[in-house]
C-alpha cells in the first residue's frame, strides 16, 4: 500500500544526525528525514566513536540512535554525554525501552521502521525543539510566563508558580499550588530549559522550585505538604546551593 507522505512546514529545520553500524538503516532513516520539510540531514556514522567527534564539531538538534552497536552501545554512548541533542532511539529489540526513557530520549522506534510512527516521532521532536526555543527566549526577556500544549489548547502558565515536576518516562507532570498538568516533554530537556538559580533537580524524577521549598529533612524535600526524596549524590549539593548559602543559624 502507498505511504501519503506528511509534509510540515517550519522556519527552521531539525539538524540530524544518523547513527546505526548498519549501512541500510542508515539510508533507511535519511529517506524518511528527507521526506520531512523540519527535518534535514547533516551527518551520518557507523560508530559512537565518530559520533562524538560529530556532536564536537557540528550543531545537531535531533540524534536518530541505533542502540545494538559494537564496542559502544546507543545507550552507553548517550550515559557518557554530558550534554545530548534531542534523542530517538531506534532498535530492533524492544527490551531497552526503559532504560532509553530513563535517560530521557524523545521516543523510541522498532525496526523495521514504520513511517507512521516515524512521523510521529519526529513530531513530538519537533514540540520539544520549538518549546525550548520559547522559553530560552522567555528567559532572556522579563516575562516569566509561557505555553503548554492540552490536546488542541495551548495552555499559558507562570513558570514561577511550579512547585516542582515529576518525571513518568516520556511525559512529564507540572505541579502547581490547586493543579496539575501532563506534557509531553523529556526531564532533561525541560532542566535544561527553566532558570537554573530557580531550579533544581534532586532526583532522576523530581525538578523542583527551590523558592517552594518548606523543609528539607533527612532524605526529604517538603513541598505543599508533598514529600520527595533526594537521591544520595544530590542531597550535598542541595544544601550547598540552596540552604548553606542562607543558613543564619548552625
Amino acid at each position: 500500500m502507498a505511504v501519503t507522505l506528511l509534509k510540515q512546514k517550519s522556519s527552521q529545520s531539525l539538524r540530524c544526525l544518523v547513527v546505526d553500524d548498519e549501512p541500510i538503516a542508515i539510508k533507511g532513516v535519511v529517506n524518511f528525514i528527507n521526506q520531512l520539510d523540519f527535518l534535514e540531514v547533516t551527518d551520518t556514522c557507523t560508530s559512537a566513536m565518530r559520533a562524538t567527534e560529530i556532536l564536537k564539531s557540528k550543531d545537531i538538534d535531533l540524534m536518530f540512535l541505533d542502540i545494538n552497536m559494537p564496542m559502544l552501545s546507543g545507550l552507553e554512548f548517550l550515559e557518557s554525554l554530558d550534554k545530548s541533542p534531542l534523542t530517538i532511539l531506534t532498535t530492533a529489540y524492544s527490551a531497552h525501552a526503559l532504560e532509553g526513557f530513563r535517560l530521557n530520549v524523545v521516543d523510541y522506534l522498532l525496526k523495521p521502521l514504520e513511517f507512521q510512527r516515524f512521523f510521529q516521532a519526529a513530531n513530538k521532536a519537533l514540540d520539544l525543539f520549538q518549546s525550548r526555543i520559547i522559553i530560552q527566549n522567555s528567559n532572556e526577556g522579563s516575562d516569566s510566563d509561557m505555553y503548554i500544549r492540552q490536546g488542541d489548547t495551548f495552555q499559558r502558565i507562570i513558570w514561577e508558580d511550579i512547585l516542582f515536576v515529576e518525571g513518568m518516562q516520556n511525559y512529564l507532570k507540572l505541579h502547581f499550588k490547586d493543579k496539575t498538568f501532563v506534557i509531553h516533554q523529556t526531564m532533561a530537556s525541560l532542566e535544561e530549559m527553566l532558570p537554573k538559580d530557580s531550579f533544581f533537580r534532586i532526583h532522576i524524577s523530581y525538578l523542583i522550585n527551590i523558592k517552594k521549598i518548606d523543609a528539607i529533612s533527612g532524605g526529604r524535600v517538603f513541598i505543599n505538604g508533598e514529600q520527595l526524596p533526594i537521591s544520595r549524590h544530590r542531597k550535598e549539593d542541595l544544601l550547598k546551593t540552596v540552604v548553606y548559602v542562607k543558613l543564619i543559624s548552625k
